[in-house]
Formats: structure tokens, sequence, C-alpha cells
């Protein structure tokens, strides 16, 4: 079966007075997402080794396979938009109790982890990611990838939250201030009861 753009879990126009106008998600959700999912689709087509074969496990069969390096890419970008849209919210920027007591012992305090999660996006050189992953010991890290890498390919942990970092996400709203793009994701668009509830899920 083939390969499916997700549809938004809010309009396009919602999450403009957070910061990031219809225009960004017309343009990132249904053309960019939506070349990785036809790409993806027509490279699962070819290649009898990839067909029934989840999202997961075709990433982790073509990481660090350079001949499949085109699928990867794909691959890799469609599962992190997938995480991407709902790491996003109207009503984002507020921490629920037990995810913030979490993120306090684990970074020392909300603030200590909104650091070193604005050092891990704003320094990825290029395109990538930037995340807050449940390491395998039971920890909560920010990890950062380049390009379509993520958590699941790294073998880091549960993503729990992921921040794109490629320009086509913030350069209509912000121009080339990724630093800003990222303060207002934290501040007031990420959507922390998304995150707390794949902790729970854990």
């Amino acid at each position: 079966m083939a390969f499916e753009l997700p549809a938004l879990p809010y309009s396009t126009s919602t999450l403009a007075a957070a910061g990031m106008s219809q225009e960004t998600l017309e343009l990132h959700h249904g053309k960019h997402h939506q070349a990785y999912v036809t790409a993806l689709n027509g490279f699962v087509e070819k290649n009898d080794a990839l067909k029934d074969k989840s999202l997961e496990d075709i990433i982790l069969l073509a990481a660090g396979q350079a001949d499949l390096a085109p699928v990867f890419n794909n691959a890799g970008q469609h599962w992190n938009h997938i995480l991407f849209w709902q790491a996003l919210s109207p009503k984002g920027g507020g921490m629920p109790g037990s995810l913030e007591k979490k993120i306090g012992e684990d970074f020392g305090s909300v603030e200590a982890f909104k650091d070193a999660f604005k050092t891990a996006a704003t320094t990825q050189f290029g395109s990538g990611w930037a995340w807050l992953v449940l390491g395998d010991d039971g920890k909560l890290k920010v990890t950062k990838s380049a390009n379509a890498g993520n958590p699941l390919a790294a073998g880091q942990g549960k993503a729990l939250l992921g921040l794109d970092v490629w320009e086509h996400s913030y350069y209509v709203d912000f121009r080339n201030r990724r630093p800003d793009y990222v303060a207002n994701f934290l501040d007031r668009l990420a959507n922390y009861e998304f995150a707390e509830a794949e902790l729970a899920r854990v």
C-alpha cells in the first residue's frame, strides 16, 4: 500500500497567530512533504525489497547504505515531518506538569532544556533537525541530525518533539533568523502535551 501525506491536525491558517503563516504551512506540508511521499512511493514501486515494509523498516534498512541514500532521504523526511506536524499546536508553548518535572530532573530546569534545544537547532549547519528524545537509559536528551537523519536511524531513543531547521521551514516567516524561529517554536508553537503523551506511552 502506498504511503500517503497525512492531514494536518489543524487548518493551515491556525498557527499564524503563533508565528507560522498559512503560506509556510501550505508550501511546507502541501509541497515539500508531499514531494517526499511521492518520491518514496516511486522508489518502493521499483524495489521489491522495499514493498510491504513499514516506514520505520525502510528507514532502518536504508540508513547508512550509499546505494539506498535517496530512499533513506525521502523515507526519513516523511517520518520526520509526520512527527513535526504533531509537534506544533496553535495553543503551544505551555508545558504540562509531568513533562516539566521530567525535564527538570534530566536537564536541571526548563530553561536549561530550552537553551540546549536552541543550541542544537542553531548549530546544525545547513539543513537538518533538532530533537527532544527519551534515551534508552530513561533520560531525556536533546540531539540534532543533518538532512533527513533522525533518532530512529541513529538509535538514539524515542523522539518526543522534532523541529525542522531546513530553510524552507522558516524563511517565509523569519527570513534568515533561525534563532528567532527556534525560540518562537519553544515558547509559542511546541506541542508539549503531545510530547508528554508520547512519554507516557513508553
